[in-house]
């Protein structure tokens, strides 16, 4: 008798595009593991992510604004979940693996340090000696390392052991801050391997120019009527226009290419909105003083904790104890850092208390 998954991998291959991506012949593991009778590889990647600190910890991560008092701006968790919408609905139209594509989405922004842009910016300075940072290759260690999980028999081990194509999607989802500038174009040689990759690496550009306009229109940044004129005229005139035209040209341009891909009047279009948004908001003025400070504070704790790295956590300890550089293990731990952990850690190092006899 067939177990629910051996049906599902039958269900894939006989109902998905012959382009995609099919869990029943993965690339596989790391460390190999018996097979699951519930679910399938891509299945148990996503249920790991979702499971992970990492993953939860991304809620009290800025997304762009930095502390923000509001409600209904956007986290580093609601921009995961945006992309992982935005690519779950590319991915069904295409026949593509919506599993595959679902934990790519997942786990694309598990390395993303605090306060944004800005904290991606120290930490790369600071790390210079030791190869710089990038999140997306912070996300790729955080899952292939960094993450500490129990196993069903009570062993501890480190990283996720996700499969290859995951873990593919999740190293090749950005080219990080480089994303920003309208000249970022790609090469078949820096796209995931698989299309569902591709489609999570599109999903997130598609699913921030929409939400981070959406955000700085509410912060009063910006107004809809400043966005430049070529936005408006070949996305739409609202915002929800932008998003369902660019979902739908993502789809429609990419139904018959051995890539995925925005038309060319699209993929423009989107590009002049990342540098509005990277003009007037991402370095804006109006950005420019909480960022000073935002890279001051993340700086400041890699200073001193380079200086004094008995002081960080004793999971982390273990990574220098077995010889990785401690440059990279102090930038590790501060990635993990919410933006609120990292403030009260700079409070309590750095911020005099009233002393009395």
């Amino acid at each position: 008798m067939s177990t629910s998954r051996q049906l599902t991998e039958q269900w894939e291959r006989e109902r998905l595009s012959s382009r995609a991506a099919r869990a029943g012949a993965s690339r596989g593991r790391e460390v190999a593991e018996p097979e699951d009778d519930l679910r399938t590889g891509f299945q148990r990647d996503r249920d790991r992510i979702i499971h992970s600190k990492a993953f939860r910890r991304l809620t009290h991560k800025t997304q762009v604004f930095i502390a923000p008092e509001g409600d209904h701006y956007r986290t580093r968790l609601t921009h995961t979940l945006e992309v992982a919408q935005v690519a779950r609905t590319a991915a069904r139209a295409l026949r593509l693996n919506e599993d595959l594509t679902e934990a790519i989405a997942l786990a694309h922004d598990l390395g993303h340090p605090p306060f944004g842009h800005a904290g991606e910016e120290a930490l790369n300075e600071a790390m210079q000696p030791v190869g710089g940072f990038r999140h997306y290759a912070q996300s790729l260690r955080v899952a292939q390392i960094l993450e500490v999980r129990t196993r069903a028999d009570g062993t501890v081990v480190r990283g996720l052991n996700l499969t290859w194509e995951v873990r593919d999607g999740i190293g090749t989802h950005s080219k990080g801050l480089a994303d920003l500038l309208s000249t970022d174009r790609d090469t078949n040689d820096s796209l995931p391997a698989t299309l569902e990759g591709q489609v999570v690496r599109l999903a997130d550009r598609i699913a921030y120019v929409h939400h981070d306009t959406d955000d700085a229109i509410r912060a009063g940044l910006v107004t809809e009527r400043e966005v430049p004129a070529d936005v408006r005229a070949h996305l739409g005139q609202t915002r929800g226009e932008w998003l369902d035209r660019m979902v739908r040209d993502l789809v429609s341009a990419s139904s018959d290419q051995p890539t995925i891909r925005l038309s060319d009047r699209v993929r423009e279009a989107q590009n002049t909105l990342k540098d509005f948004l990277a003009s007037r908001v991402y370095r804006g003025p109006a950005a420019s003083a909480e960022v000073v400070k935002a890279k001051r504070l993340v700086q400041a704790l890699y200073e001193h904790y380079l200086a004094y790295p008995d002081e960080i956590s004793s999971e982390y300890k273990e990574l220098i104890a077995r010889g990785d550089p401690v440059g990279r293990v102090v930038g590790d731990f501060l990635a993990g850092m919410t933006d609120r952990y990292a403030i009260r850690l700079a409070e309590a190092l750095f911020i005099p208390r009233s002393w009395a006899p």
